[in-house]
């Protein structure tokens, strides 16, 4: 018997999903993604299948269609219960009906149901989202077309009534992707995670582009573009007409106004970091980051490579300043009580540690460490900055994010999703909801200068006293649609949606003005704009802008309070007049036209969807983790369990839990390693093997005047700035570190010292290279 995975057919052949086209189009920094996909009933019985799939977590879903032959059926946005109610008499009668919807637990996660396909009919399904592009380290702007959808890791208590998703190691369906671009700056490249065809440039000026996917790709894993533009931390302002049809006065019938800003802090504020500051750690350590990074031969475990970053995070902590690092799975633990003083002792400590840190607590549980870390007293004068690594496997999305929120004012959350399927609405969310900054770990990516980068934009002072101020002519006002902007960093997008209101009689221009204090310094930074409606942009700004609403208004209902039925009417008018997905709507169509029903025992089939963790077992499963049969109008199936009895451990493919063969020692880490917390290192045969030399052969060189410690902290500056260069933003903070020690012991002869080493070496490294 063939091993496929997912149901299958009576004649073992693949559920009917044949293949995914998406066509996306990028407007400066907003992308539209229409995606196609073809269904066939190969059964010799009526079908209904079913798709559990990821989207990103801040896309807005407005469209959802399907053609059967000749005829297109444009689904409608309904309360939720409603449109389930519609599908279900649909199915039951005999009648074709499409059911698109969101998760009540993780707004990443959607449900497709198609119903009703008769023998050998076809289907093409047609999805349309809108999404803004993130801003990555290196000023790319990065659009993932997720593929993959992890398990989601559900305790024994809360795994009564929850379905499986289906996996598939084996993905039966194709994917074919074009891409165009459409910018006001100049386009300098597009790079990808995937192969593609070459980019072509459709104008002289470089600022519409397209681009395919290289034919034949199989969709098992994420697609990552990246986009490139000459001047990319331009700011902008976009006014976009409202609709003809809508009301006057609503969010839809008036003018919509996005604004991007990019904030510039001052040099001389951005030289001098913090030296304060309370820093957690916390580690995914369940059994899914046992699994490799990617597919490639040197690969490294996810656990390891977290290993790594904690060796760089820890070496680059200010001296004085308070740490802890919590390990968490299916249980929790703290290298210490309570956070401690950063010294050489309990950096060594915490370095001996990390060393046994294992992929070995089982399932993912984050809220309980969470709750813990919130529970223990802040100290003064240490602003707390939490860092959590996790490969995005939990459950209770939602409720993780309001406990974040609701400690927004005691510190700052920088998260990281590690690997293929990371869930966009934990990482992005707990960041948002946190003050802090979200980063993707996936593919042929190294963390580590990911992770760096977010160490500086928490070491960077902190932002406080924002607001924003409007100056429009006469007769018309701003109303600001986003949240109130808490927090601020060095050259990331800041962007703004307002809802313009009443009329000028002449005026047509306007101004926004960004004010905030750094480091008790006021700054200010205005753009001007034009109240003239910007030409061929849809409703994708007014869209965009309801979608920012509803997430704040789903954020007040979970937060519980007498008015909450009143929220949640306000949820589901505004989802139903822009047109955008929400928790409580979802897409309904049904072809009332059909000529004749659908007769006789309908099949289900359920959808594989591209997932890391391979095979698992469980009462009434098939080798591929699925219940042979699903049940109708069960709760929607994102809570997904590790397996059927809910037991404490992740289901983990042939790639995780390889015995972890002794690593080749990578020359910077460890020549970091041996760095003392002060930021100096001592002279010994250590640190003369990172050099390629012998003890004898380094000390010999030494001046005599010159300390040995002087000696060695100066060498390994040389050797990083010589021979490190292209991983400078890895070991910026230990450089940093170990120029201000050197400074501070005032040693006499540098210049000679410096002059020795670059002998020593073979280098050409200057003093002023050094900061010395």
């Amino acid at each position: 018997m063939v091993n496929c995975c997912g149901l299958v057919s009576e004649k073992n052949q693949p559920v009917p999903l044949k293949s995914i086209s998406v066509e996306l189009q990028v407007r400066d920094h907003v992308a539209s993604v229409s995606s196609c996909l073809q269904y066939v009933n190969e059964e010799e019985r009526p079908l209904e299948a079913v798709f559990v799939f990821p989207l990103p977590a801040d896309a807005a879903v407005c469209h959802f269609s399907a053609r059967i032959g000749e005829q297109e059926i444009v689904a409608e946005v309904q309360d939720k219960q409603s449109a389930r109610d519609q599908y279900d008499d649909a199915v039951s009668s005999g009648q074709q009906a499409f059911l698109l919807e969101e998760s009540e637990e993780s707004s990443d996660v959607f449900k497709l149901s198609v119903g009703c396909l008769s023998p050998g009919q076809k289907a093409s399904i047609t999805i349309v989202y809108i999404i803004e592009l993130s801003v990555q380290a290196d000023d790319a702007l990065r659009f993932c077309l997720p593929a993959v959808l992890n398990p989601r890791y559900t305790p024994a208590v809360s795994a009564a009534g929850v379905p499986e998703v289906s996996s598939a190691s084996v993905i039966p369906y194709t994917l074919s992707l074009s891409v165009e671009v459409r910018s006001s700056d100049r386009i300098s490249k597009l790079e990808s995670s995937c192969p593609l065809d070459p980019l072509e440039f459709l104008d002289a000026q470089h600022t519409h582009a397209k681009v395919n996917l290289s034919s034949g790709h199989r969709f098992d894993k994420d697609v990552e573009l990246f986009l490139y533009y000459e001047n990319s931390h331009h700011p902008s302002a976009v006014v976009e007409a409202g609709a003809s049809v809508a009301e006057s006065g609503s969010l839809m019938g008036d003018p919509a106004l996005m604004i991007s800003l990019y904030p510039e802090f001052p040099a001389d504020v951005m030289s001098s970091l913090a030296s304060q500051g309370e820093f957690i750690f916390v580690v995914d350590r369940s059994g899914s980051m046992g699994c490799k990074m990617h597919h490639g031969n040197d690969a490294q475990m996810r656990i390891e490579s977290a290993r790594d970053t904690l060796l760089l995070l820890l070496k680059s902590l200010p001296m004085g300043c308070y740490f802890n690092i919590y390990g968490f799975g299916s249980r929790f633990e703290s290298f210490f009580p309570q956070s401690v003083v950063y010294s050489e002792d309990t950096m060594e400590e915490a370095l001996k540690r990390v060393k046994s840190m294992r992929a070995d607590m089982g399932g993912t549980e984050i809220l309980q460490p969470l709750k813990h870390i919130y529970s223990q007293p802040c100290y003064p004068d240490h602003p707390r900055q939490l860092f959590i690594f996790t490969d995005g496997e939990v459950w209770n999305t939602k409720e993780v994010l309001d406990l974040v929120k609701s400690h927004v004012y005691s510190h700052r959350c920088f998260s990281f999703g590690i690997g293929e399927g990371a869930s966009t609405a934990l990482i992005t969310g707990m960041a948002r909801e946190g003050s802090g900054h979200a980063q993707f770990i996936t593919g042929t990516d190294r963390m580590q200068p990911k992770v760096m980068q977010s160490l500086r934009f928490a070491l960077q002072p902190a932002v406080d006293n924002i607001s924003v101020d409007w100056s429009v002519p006469e007769g018309v006002t701003v109303d600001m649609l986003s949240p109130s902007i808490n927090t601020l960093f060095q050259g990331q997008r800041a962007l703004i949606y307002a809802q313009i209101k009443g009329q000028s009689s002449g005026q047509t221009e306007g101004s926004v003005t960004l004010k905030y204090r750094l480091k008790d310094q006021p700054v200010t930074n205005q753009l001007q704009f034009t109240l003239k409606p910007a030409e061929d942009t849809g409703l994708t700004i007014h869209r965009l802008a309801a979608r920012s609403v509803i997430r704040s208004l789903e954020l007040q209902e979970r937060a519980g309070g007498a008015d909450m039925e009143n929220i949640r009417r306000r949820i589901v008018e505004l989802s139903v007049q822009a047109g955008v997905s929400s928790a409580h709507t979802a897409f309904i169509g049904v072809n009332k036209d059909s000529k004749q029903t659908v007769k006789g025992p309908l099949l289900q089939r359920r959808v594989p969807v591209a997932r890391m963790m391979g095979a698992f077992g469980g009462p009434g499963m098939n080798k591929c983790g699925m219940a042979p049969r699903m049940m109708r109008r069960s709760p929607m199936p994102c809570d997904i369990q590790s397996n059927s009895m809910g037991i404490e451990c992740d289901s983990v493919s042939d790639d995780c839990y390889e015995a972890e063969a002794e690593p080749q020692k990578d020359p910077l880490l460890q020549l970091i390693s041996l760095q003392k917390a002060a930021g100096c290192w001592e002279l010994n045969a250590s640190l003369a093997a990172v050099f390629g030399k012998t003890e004898d052969q380094v000390t010999n060189q030494k001046a005599v005047q010159v300390d040995g410690s002087v000696w060695a902290t100066v060498l390994a500056l040389i050797w990083l700035y010589a021979f490190k260069s292209d991983q400078q933003v890895e070991w910026q903070f230990v450089a940093m570190k170990s120029a201000s020690w050197i400074r501070s012991q005032k040693p006499n002869g540098l210049s000679q010292c410096v002059c020795d080493g670059n002998a020593l070496l073979g280098c050409q490294v200057t003093e002023d290279m050094l900061g010395i």
